[in-house]
């Protein structure tokens, strides 16, 4: 962190995190300037005597030398981020980014689950591939210039052990100087900016260790004492050794001095750099123009005067202080040991970072006590307290709880103001031997000038030449790129109005045809009702002549008992005829009457019986009649009640029809809706790839962004609302719908909702994965296949639903698939879902035996941007589980993908212009050479030289490293390199 100040504050900073934090110089007190300021040199007039520390000059908001304004008042803060080392590239493997870092907004996000984030902002912020010199400008620059005007400055690098906080302020860049650190970029620029005959840069050299002061330049020296001038609170050290440097090689010597002997006198104490906190002092003594002195170089400028002014007044000297510390390394005290020399060294440090926070809450709250002396570090850094602080974090997750206490306590530090001083005091020594070579200079500088002004003139006809012939060949060109633009534009102009003509075409077919579908589907609909009208009435005759029936039968019964009775009466009449002429003949016959007594009486017997006969006859056909009227009238109610229950089941499945209708109706219309804004989102990102920040965004690209993330949510809410208020089943119902339109808005709303995590198990148990296998196997439809694609691509994030795909067949289905589709968003889909499925180690044999593979290098064929990179990110996948595997020594054969042939495309494609396709195949290429197996074939498919090209142009360090680990320890590759040497 950087600031300027006569006072500096920093506070408790979160452990696990390197932290770096800037503040730039704000105004001090308004008050009593005119006490403060220091005296007037009048030309002529008898200087005071010098004191030991200059007036204070208090200054409002001002300029720094790059001609930018301090942003007077508040603290400045970066953050920089460590690139991950070869431990987390491997621990961190299948976590996602934990640290989401937006330099163009100066933000940076942190996870907190799976689908929230909390953002911070700060002034500035410096990814993992920020250079040194970036940081430096970005961090430091500026204090070091405040601190060449005569104000105290100070850059802190805090941080847990092993976050970047040596390297990045004391890298000596031995090996490479674009590696230099801001300790020598800060002396270097000092040392540029002033004049080694007048102006004196000294350097020491600390180390706090458990609360004792340690001399890094002179280590024998012990307990160095902190002095603190009574009147003006000044803090000095006077035992300790104060360097004069004078060059860049004297700054590495020092330098180099400081660190071995900090490396001793840790080795001495057998405890670890990070235990100690280390400090860089630079005292700058610049000397500065009185006004004499001003008016006298500007008559010698303009040659109108060679002589010096008499009575000089006394020089002015500016002294002010930089600060570089290298806080000690802020990790939890669990991680060093809980016992023994350990925990005193935990304390210790605890103890000062706790006094620096309690410094910088005092500060931040306007408190009138500050306690700098709970603590040597405070105390140490009290002249620049009101100072800045940079913040580096490191990328893995592991380290969640102290990078967000971190970057809370940044969040904190932007709050504080700080006040600057400049400090002046005069020096006779160096005025005295100013004047005494003045003259002798002026008359050289004079002959210098002079033929320097020639030398110059003609070396500006010289450019001015060059820089016409330039302009020239640069007009040639640019109108020859202006035709060619116009050409294409003519071009493109032609080619947009074909396809907007053939567009409109299409959409008139698709009109046509959705009516002539509609008119269909409402016959159909029509007929239904006609038929089911049909049969109920069918249903209602059958019953009527059934009832009909019973009663002729009746009737018919009834009439046979009346026919016999007809028979019977007329047999009675008969009898009684008979009866009759028996009576006559027994009149006539007295003499036969006893002959005849008994036939009477066996004739009466059978009248009798006959008699009683009929009685029995007639009972019964009363009974018939009434049972016929009885069931007769039961049958009429009985169909009445059947026909008002049919008129009112009829009733019930119409307003039932209604209801499903208008369901349907208010379904289709969100489909309708949710399916647009998921075109219209698709669309806008095809429209609108990914770009490099360019620093220089417009507002229409930034309401266009802004519309985006409003579409997306938008989006969102729309499918969590249809699945509350519908149902998940009743969706996956929708996918076996006759209606076209309604199963292809059903496909896309499962796409979505299958995006979102916490559906996935809902939809895979409610049956949506058999479902879109099934859809993707029968449908020949592109729209069709390309949407299911997509969901199973979504599903197959999930390592159970991977399992499940695997065994319902779905590998063999995306490769045939791929063979057969030609649309570039279909095979993108299929591509997405076979690489997620590549991610599985457990897999990798049966999404071979199924095709998985080379339908992926099949779908190359397209040479479609998107498309590649999903095949590259399949490919990436299946080799780094490959690798894995072989690490652990589940695995011993040559590589699947050599088997199956990619090992020809992945080379081939190693060189893309596409940096997305590019990384995945060059990481790739990276785990597949790390198995001994396959070195052979690689050398032989001239695999080997791509490596080469990778460990020196990757622009990953990661991959970079990668590359040259396997180069180096491969026998096979060794080998190779050797005979390559040998042959001519």
């Amino acid at each position: 962190m950087a600031m300027s100040s006569d006072r500096t504050s920093t506070s408790g900073i979160s452990p696990r995190s390197a932290t770096m934090v800037r503040v730039e110089k704000i105004p001090s007190l308004t008050t009593g300037i005119n006490k403060q300021t220091s005296p007037v040199i009048n030309s002529g007039a008898a200087p005071p005597r010098p004191k030991a520390v200059s007036p204070t000059i208090s200054h409002g908001k001002r300029a720094n030398r790059s001609g930018k304004e301090s942003n007077g008042g508040r603290i400045r803060i970066a953050v920089r981020l460590r690139a991950r080392n070869a431990e987390e590239l491997l621990n961190d493997a299948d976590f996602g980014d934990y640290v989401e870092l937006m330099p163009e907004l100066r933000r940076l996000r942190l996870r907190k689950n799976s689908w929230d984030y909390e953002t911070y902002q700060f002034d500035s912020i410096l990814s993992e591939t920020a250079s040194q010199k970036r940081v430096y400008e970005a961090t430091a620059k500026d204090v070091v210039e405040s601190v060449l005007d005569g104000y105290n400055g100070m850059i802190v690098a805090y941080g847990q052990t092993g976050s970047g906080k040596t390297y990045t302020l004391g890298n000596l860049g031995e090996q490479d100087a674009s590696e230099r650190g801001i300790m020598v970029r800060a002396l270097e620029d000092i040392l540029t900016d002033i004049s080694t005959d007048k102006d004196t840069v000294t350097v020491s050299y600390l180390q706090l260790y458990m609360e004792s002061i340690r001399d890094l330049l002179v280590p024998e020296s012990e307990n160095i004492t902190i002095a603190e001038d009574a009147k003006t609170g000044d803090i000095s050290w006077p035992r300790a050794t104060s360097a004069e440097v004078k060059d860049q090689k004297s700054v590495i010597e020092l330098l180099q001095t400081g660190e071995t002997n900090r490396f001793s006198v840790n080795k001495k104490l057998k405890t670890d750099a990070s235990r100690s906190h280390a400090i860089l002092l630079v005292t700058v003594r610049k000397s500065i123009q009185t006004k004499a002195e001003r008016q006298q170089a500007t008559l010698n400028e303009n040659g109108s005067s060679m002589q010096i002014l008499k009575g000089q007044n006394a020089a002015t000297v500016r002294s002010s202080k930089l600060f570089i510390v290298d806080l000690a390394g802020s990790d939890r005290a669990d991680k060093f040991g809980n016992e023994g020399i350990m925990l005193e060294e935990a304390k210790f440090v605890n103890l000062s970072l706790t006094a620096l926070g309690k410094c910088v809450n005092a500060v931040a709250e306007n408190s009138t006590h500050i306690p700098f002396k709970d603590s040597n570090l405070s105390r140490l850094l009290r002249d620049s307290f009101e100072a800045s602080l940079i913040i580096t974090i490191g990328p893995s997750p592991q380290h969640r709880a102290e990078t967000t206490k971190a970057i809370l306590f940044g969040q904190k530090i932007m709050k504080l103001e700080n006040g600057t001083k400049l400090k002046e005091e005069f020096d006779y020594k160096s005025l005295s031997k100013k004047l005494a070579t003045d003259l002798d200079k002026l008359i050289a500088e004079n002959e210098k000038q002079e033929k320097m002004m020639t030398e110059a003139q003609e070396e500006m006809q010289r450019k001015v030449d060059e820089a016409q012939l330039l302009m020239m060949d640069a007009e040639k060109r640019l109108k020859l790129a202006l035709q060619g633009m116009a050409t294409e534009m003519d071009r493109l102009n032609e080619e947009h109005k074909a396809t907007i003509s053939k567009l409109e075409e299409e959409c008139s077919q698709l009109e046509n045809e959705l009516k002539k579908s509609r008119e269909t589907h409402d016959t159909i609909k029509e007929l239904a009702i006609a038929e089911k009208e049909i049969q109920i009435r069918s249903e209602r005759l059958r019953n009527q002549k059934d009832v009909k029936e019973c009663i002729e039968r009746y009737q018919h019964e009834v009439t046979e008992m009346t026919r016999k009775f007809e028979s019977e009466r007329l047999q009675k009449e008969k009898l009684q005829v008979r009866l009759q002429e028996i009576e006559d003949g027994m009149k006539k016959r007295d003499k036969l009457k006893s002959e005849n007594q008994e036939q009477l009486s066996r004739l009466a017997k059978q009248m009798e019986k006959e008699s009683r006969l009929r009685e029995e006859a007639e009972k019964e056909l009363v009974n018939w009649k009434s049972q016929v009227s009885l069931l007769a009238k039961e049958e009429t109610v009985k169909s009445e009640t059947e026909v008002e229950l049919l008129k009112q089941e009829l009733e019930e499945h119409r307003k039932q029809k209604e209801m499903l209708e208008k369901e349907m109706k208010i379904l289709k219309q969100k489909m309708l809706h949710l399916s647009y804004d998921h075109d219209e989102t698709r669309k806008f990102l095809d429209r609108e790839p990914e770009r490099p920040w360019s620093g220089k965004e417009s507002p229409m690209s930034m309401n266009r962004s802004s519309h985006m993330r409003e579409t997306i949510n938008g989006q969102r809410a729309t499918i969590a609302k249809l699945f509350e208020q519908v149902g998940l089943q009743k969706i996956l119902s929708l996918l076996e719908s006759d209606d076209v339109d309604v199963r292809i808005h059903a496909v896309k709303v499962v796409a979505n909702l299958a995006a979102e995590e916490g559906n996935q198990e809902k939809i895979v148990q409610a049956g949506g994965l058999s479902s879109l296998l099934r859809l993707l196997q029968n449908s020949e439809d592109e729209i069709f296949r390309s949407v299911a694609a997509g969901a199973v691509a979504n599903l197959a994030m999930n390592e159970t639903n991977q399992e499940l795909i695997m065994t319902q067949g779905g590998i063999e289905l995306l490769a045939r698939t791929a063979n057969e589709a030609e649309d570039a968003q279909t095979l993108r889909m299929v591509a997405g879902a076979i690489a997620n499925l590549c991610g599985n180690d457990k897999l990798q044999w049966r999404l071979s035996e199924g095709g998985g593979i080379r339908a992926l290098l099949g779908m190359a064929r397209t040479q479609h941007g998107d498309v590649l990179a999903q095949i590259a990110r399949g490919i990436a996948n299946f080799a780094k589980c490959e690798s894995r595997a072989a690490a652990q020594g589940q695995r011993n054969g040559k590589s699947l993908l050599i088997k199956d042939g990619a090992l020809p495309w992945i080379i081939s494609n190693a060189t893309t212009d596409s940096s997305q396709v590019r990384r995945h195949i060059e990481l790739a290429l990276c785990h597949l050479a790390q198995h001994e197996v396959n070195a052979k074939d690689f050398v032989d498919a001239g695999g080997l030289w791509e490596l080469i090209r990778i460990s020196r142009e990757c622009s990953r360090e990661d991959i970079r490293s990668l590359a040259r680990r396997t180069l180096t320890s491969s026998p096979t590759f060794q080998a190779e390199l050797r005979r390559v040497q040998r042959s001519p």
